[in-house]
């Protein structure tokens, strides 16, 4: 398939339009290759504020970029919206949706999926939260839950309605139970007269004996005691057995009626068919070299959360964090050029910048090497560099006013239902292992 206008350079297929994939990209603009980006959507995704996008404090477009226009200016770039469905690593080729592809290097970026650890009713019954389409059918879900709520004629028929219960600690369940906990506070009795906010529970549950468990104590410490006060039940060293859409159980016998269970216990990389399964390591992850290569490979390259280089230092591979996939895929752009000039390539070396993350207003926690600190500072810091990295200007100013807009009246968002939730919806973008943001 005939994809750009020159065959005097080689071209680097990028899979994936992820923090990882456009790093590759921006970072090859100027070099003598053909760059190809293919994702299953035209735009790339700010992830961390997703929570923002289900709890309806933002609108979808507001954390979405078009990758065409990120690179226009770039000449070597192209796009196609495309599905990898196999990866021929003899042949040099990708067998995709839109027909077959060959490549002189290849970028497998794809990011990861919700993991959920082979339990195939929670798959089923559960929410969770890795995309645009799947944050859009939660905010539905709990709109309509809260409006199924006002239906039920007692308490204990409302209640399954409106009782939330998020499984996972880290930042993605530490950030969407702040913001659903502001929602019942601030938000709840605006909307809905007919209810308090005593009528509604928000519920966090991770098996691991603290929050938040790769940052430091004294954040998990001061993350839980931010929770607590907002409302927020913390249940630690919780094992949940089972959820049928009803009640979801745990280890020990404690259930809780609830509508609505999201899952962010663990994550997965998305790893495409054709990989060597021997290559593959725990996570679903391919293992590297220490330049981003996948071994045993001479021209395919694996990033971020979809890479596992396994080290001395790094038993156990990266943190899967955006940093990591925007340090190494400025990496790879950088070894790419080297092996196509005949020169040396340099080992990756992952520099930590940091941990943040938000619970709800003033609250955050800073992890920045040696340097912690919680509170309305850390909170400041966090509205900084979530700002600063969106892509797109109209993005920055957008989100930027819904967030002064939402401090000032505490009624930030429109909440709409603009369509009806369907259980079917969860399978958009499951069972599709090619692709992701």
């Amino acid at each position: 398939m005939n994809l750009t206008d020159s065959s005097k350079f080689p071209l680097v297929v990028i899979v994936g339009g992820g923090f990882g994939g456009l790093q590759v990209a921006k970072h090859l603009k100027d070099k003598p290759v053909e760059v190809l980006m293919l994702d299953k959507h035209n735009y790339h995704t700010f992830q961390p504020l997703l929570y923002q996008v289900a709890t309806g404090s933002l609108e979808s477009e507001s954390i979405a970029f078009s990758l065409r226009k990120n690179f226009a200016s770039q000449k070597n770039f192209r796009f196609r919206i495309a599905e990898v469905t196999k990866v021929n690593a003899e042949k040099n080729t990708l067998e995709t949706t839109i027909g077959e592809i060959a490549y002189d290097y290849l970028v497998i970026a794809t990011g990861s999926t919700t993991n959920f650890f082979g339990n195939k009713d929670i798959e089923k019954f559960s929410m969770p939260m890795k995309s645009i389409p799947e944050a859009l059918n939660l905010r539905y879900s709990i709109l309509q839950n809260i409006e199924e709520a006002l239906l039920k004629p007692t308490q204990e028929e409302r209640a399954p309605y409106l009782t939330f219960v998020l499984v996972g600690a880290g930042p993605t369940g530490v950030e969407l139970s702040g913001a659903l906990a502001e929602l019942r506070n601030h938000i709840l009795a605006k909307d809905y007269p007919e209810l308090k906010k005593e009528d509604m529970k928000v519920y966090l549950v991770d098996f691991l004996p603290k929050v938040l468990g790769p940052f430091s104590d004294e954040a998990s410490a001061a993350t839980k005691d931010f929770l607590t006060k907002m409302g927020v039940e913390v249940l630690l060293g919780v094992k949940v057995e089972s959820y049928d859409g009803e009640e979801i159980k745990f280890e020990g016998g404690k259930t809780i009626r609830t509508k609505t269970v999201i899952w962010s216990a663990g994550v997965m990389g998305v790893v495409p068919e054709g990989i060597d399964p021997s290559f593959i390591e725990r996570g679903n992850r391919i293992r590297t070299d220490s330049i981003c290569r996948v071994v045993g490979t001479s021209n395919i390259f694996a990033i971020g959360d979809v890479a596992a280089m396994i080290t001395d230092e790094t038993p156990k591979g990266h943190p899967g964090v955006a940093q990591v996939a925007i340090q190494m895929g400025q990496h790879v752009a950088k070894s790419i050029a080297q092996l196509i000039n005949h020169e040396p390539t340099v080992p990756f070396k992952y520099f930590d910048k940091g941990s943040l993350a938000t619970v709800g207003r003033n609250k955050a926690v800073a992890d920045l090497g040696k340097i912690k600190f919680q509170g309305f500072f850390a909170w400041l810091v966090w509205l900084f560099v979530h700002l600063i990295s969106l892509l797109g200007g109209r993005n920055k100013v957008i989100v930027f006013i819904n967030w002064v807009s939402s401090y000032i009246t505490y009624n930030g968002g429109t909440r709409l239902i603009i369509r009806k939730f369907e259980r079917e919806g969860l399978t958009e973008d499951k069972h599709l292992p090619k692709t992701v943001d």
